[in-house]
């Protein structure tokens, strides 16, 4: 049996009922378990009063940051900051779904990196009008643990996964990654440099609350400013980014028609009516405008 560390790096998120999940099942396993959230910062005061919540559980604790040290450095400190051999890290906006979701980690042998994925949740008929709901819907299919394993370094994320402390310790997050987006892209280039093996499975954490569209929109174009800082060693890793170094003419039309129609393709996407082609265009182009 495994001794565990669950880390959930946390940024303005309440994530009371998840760690009281967690730890519900941890109980049962049999053996050490910790739970700790990393509060990298949060600003809204509700947020740090409820988590502070957490301390009270047992093996469970919030450890808060004074000033946002960043997406990859807050993971990190949290590997360094754990006492347990193997690390459990969660995004703190995931809902646990399945009763053996613990179990099914801890009981899966000869493996150092493993990758649980995620399953979309939420009422498609009331969602039908939000982009993330959407996008991330239409992609589904795509993320199974089988059609991840036939790309397991270039679609590893770390939504859910566990891995080794010695591993993690030895390759860190790299921490020029501040912003949203392809820290996790970039940690799976460097497990595949290093040799290490990534293992999909189906143990997947629920992805059911989605930002609204202007949100989204926002978040994206941050994620693809972070992919254009970042694109010379991401190469191979971005479907986005091997798309428009493979098609460069193309890559030129959609580009000028970005700066014709760009504004006028956002307002679209930050409406009641988004449309998935549209978002696709306009990533694209956004992408080749910062070039």
């Amino acid at each position: 049996m495994k001794d565990l560390s669950i880390l959930i790096p946390t940024y303005n998120d309440v994530c009371t009922e998840l760690v009281a999940a967690l730890q519900r099942q941890a109980m049962t396993l049999g053996g050490h378990y910790e739970i700790i959230v990393g509060d990298d910062g949060s600003t809204d005061q509700r947020v740090l009063m409820e988590n502070r919540n957490i301390n009270h559980l047992p093996h469970c604790r919030v450890d808060e940051q004074p000033a946002n040290i960043g997406r990859a450095a807050i993971r990190n400190l949290l590997a360094r900051t754990a006492q347990y051999p193997w690390l459990l890290f969660i995004d703190s906006d995931m809902t646990l779904l399945h009763a053996d979701f613990l179990y099914n980690y801890v009981a899966t042998e000869h493996a150092d990196v493993i990758d649980g994925g995620v399953e979309i949740g939420g009422d498609a008929k009331a969602l039908h009008h939000c982009l993330r709901y959407r996008y991330e819907k239409s992609s589904e299919q795509k993320h199974t643990a089988e059609k991840r394993q036939q790309a397991p370094y270039r679609d590893f994320h770390t939504a859910n996964f566990l891995i080794r402390k010695d591993i993690m310790l030895a390759h860190p997050f790299d921490e020029r990654f501040r912003r949203y987006g392809y820290e996790d892209v970039l940690f799976g280039k460097q497990l595949y440099d290093s040799g290490i093996a990534i293992t999909h499975i189906d143990n997947p954490m629920g992805f059911c609350t989605f930002e609204d569209n202007a949100a989204f929109v926002a978040k994206t174009e941050e994620g693809l400013r972070t992919l254009h800082l970042f694109s010379d060693e991401l190469k191979g890793y971005s479907r986005l980014l091997d798309f428009t170094i493979q098609h460069p003419m193309i890559s030129r039309i959609i580009r000028c028609w970005h700066q014709l129609f760009g504004r006028i393709e956002r307002q679209w996407l930050c409406g009641s009516h988004p449309s998935l082609r549209i978002f696709l265009l306009y990533r694209i182009g956004y992408f080749l405008t910062l070039k």
